[in-house]
């Protein structure tokens, strides 16, 4: 259902509904990213879950935003609003980034358990160090922008 261009999901604004998958998926797929790239046996059994959560966030990420943009327009011009809508714009290239870090450790993974897996290490190594950093920066980023989005909601709301 729409009002104004707006998406309504049981007559309230879908944005704010669509970003707690956002804010859930996003450091729980950072969190098991983590795990899997530091330690091999959580690797085993938790990278294929990572991935299925991290395509989650990818799917929905743009969607939240979209949904974002038609509220802001309904609201009308604010800072904060403008504040978090930069921000936010930038959270579809960091759960990218975030995703393309899973498949890259994914990847990896598979490789090294094929053959005697000699230079495989090395790509393990590197997709490991990566996947901690986007895990970090995503996490980090996701804060940022839903920082912003409570000040946007709540400043100059309570006594």
């Amino acid at each position: 259902m729409t009002l104004s261009g707006m998406t309504l999901i049981s007559g309230l604004p879908a944005h704010p509904l669509l970003v707690h998958g956002v804010v859930v998926l996003v450091p729980l797929v950072s969190l098991g990213l983590v795990l899997c790239a530091l330690w091999p046996a959580a690797r085993r059994r938790l990278l294929w879950p990572v991935v299925v959560l991290a395509a989650a966030a990818l799917v929905l990420t743009p969607i939240t935003a979209e949904t974002g943009e038609q509220l802001a327009g309904v609201l009308g011009p604010s800072p904060l609003i403008e504040t978090h809508e930069e921000l936010g714009d930038t959270m579809t290239l960091v759960v990218a980034l975030l995703f393309a870090a899973t498949m890259l450790l994914t990847g990896a993974h598979v490789l090294r358990g094929r053959g005697d897996g000699s230079g495989r290490r090395a790509l393990t190594v590197v997709a490991a160090a990566l996947a901690v950093v986007a895990a970090v920066g995503a996490t980090v980023q996701t804060v940022r922008v839903g920082e912003s989005g409570a000040e946007a909601v709540w400043t100059g709301r309570l006594p």
